[in-house]
């Protein structure tokens, strides 16, 4: 699976990979089209790896800084499958961690 290049999800978001290096890093923007802010949606940088393996279906990690509009930070992990038509899939699950005022508050800053 080559991760370069443009993704788009089911909600519309879509993520620009740059170039995925030798040792499978990568970096990219990710450009959301979900937010609970009042700011205006800005596009993030985003920061991962690869696993590269010979069958092309890889594993894969990347972390998105929302730092540009948002007090959160999102890590996603997943895995790229070759559909039978041929065309590259991504499976992914996420996590997104907003900042809280207390300590006391810390059970409802993940999602």
């Amino acid at each position: 699976c080559n991760l370069t290049g443009w993704w788009e999800n089911d909600l519309g978001s879509k993520m620009q990979v740059f170039k995925v290096g030798n040792d499978g890093t990568f970096s990219g923007e990710y450009h959301t089209a979900v937010s609970s802010t009042k700011k205006p949606i800005q596009p993030s940088p985003l920061n991962g790896s690869q696993h590269l393996d010979e069958d092309g279906q890889c594993t894969f990690g990347f972390t998105v800084n929302w730092k540009k509009f948002s007090d959160s930070t999102a890590v996603f992990v997943g895995q790229c499958f070759n559909g039978d038509d041929g065309k590259e899939i991504l499976h992914t699950s996420w996590l997104l961690r907003e900042k809280v005022d207390s300590e006391p508050d810390d059970w409802k800053a993940t999602r």
